[in-house]
């Protein structure tokens, strides 16, 4: 998200497709795409030479600090990204937005849900051996930690910054609804927390979480914790087992016809 460009002048970029074309070997491309002969000035530094090829695309990990399925999720996407060759994005999103754009409602409105979520997460975090405990209050406004992470460009520090924040609200921490709270977790993932809280308020910030927001919808996303990994969606803790599969090229759906299951007519609905 760094860099710029002068006086209207457009960055040129090659496309995925032409970047492999002279990675694997093919004819050299300029930045327009146009090929140009193998003996032409431009390229002749470049003859006999191999690129290598991309790095594979981070898995993005769609979130809200309210969950605390992601929050477990979470403390398992690092490990589990690394053992693939991947990097993991996070991408904070509001639940709100996306239960309002799906229909849907959240467990914590579900009375009858709600103690059982508490006892569910609890026997998750104890098998997986990480802290766990409530955050003060619950359902609480997470826009200040989401706006506060959208601020962050770096991924390795917007990481830091999740599991600072993920373990002062399910970690047995003060929570991170208030400014002070937030900062408490800013600092201890060694960010600037007066910058970060300021950059918050900008509406470039606002409208970054509201665009993420929108794209995961866009994308197919109905809750949190929603993973993309390679165009697939994986939703929820209990579907990290799938994706570790799915980067193994051993998903069993690879064998079943979708459209049949997509397609299936209804006979029955409820009001």
């Amino acid at each position: 998200m760094s860099g710029g460009t002068s006086a209207n002048v457009a960055p040129q970029r090659c496309t995925r497709s032409q970047f492999h074309r002279s990675a694997v070997g093919g004819d050299p491309v300029d930045f327009q795409g146009a090929p140009r002969p193998r003996g032409s000035p431009a390229n002749a530094a470049l003859e006999g030479v191999r690129l290598p090829p991309m790095a594979p695309a981070p898995l993005r990990f769609c979130f809200d600090y309210l969950s605390p399925y992601a929050y477990l999720a979470w403390t398992r996407m690092p490990a589990l990204a690394a053992r693939h060759g991947r990097v993991v994005e996070p991408v904070p999103v509001l639940l709100a937005g996306v239960l309002n754009a799906t229909g849907n409602i959240g467990p914590a409105e579900v009375p009858a849900k709600r103690g059982y979520v508490f006892k569910h997460t609890f026997r998750i975090a104890h098998e997986l051996g990480v802290p766990f405990g409530p955050p003060p209050t619950h359902p609480f406004v997470p826009l200040l930690p989401l706006r506060v992470t959208a601020a962050v460009d770096d991924l390795e520090a917007r990481s830091r910054l999740v599991s600072a924040l993920y373990a002062e609200v399910w970690g047995g921490g003060k929570g991170a609804e208030t400014p002070e709270q937030v900062a408490v977790a800013i600092q201890a993932a060694g960010l600037d927390a007066p910058a970060l809280l300021a950059a918050a308020q900008r509406q470039d910030i606002k409208d970054r979480l509201r665009r993420n927001t929108e794209e995961a919808i866009a994308a197919g996303a109905f809750g949190v914790p929603t993973v993309f990994a390679d165009g697939e969606l994986f939703f929820g803790v209990d579907s990290l087992g799938h994706l570790e599969r799915f980067l193994r090229g051993e998903d069993p759906l690879a064998a079943v016809d979708l459209a049949r299951w997509k397609d299936l007519p209804a006979t029955a609905s409820r009001r």
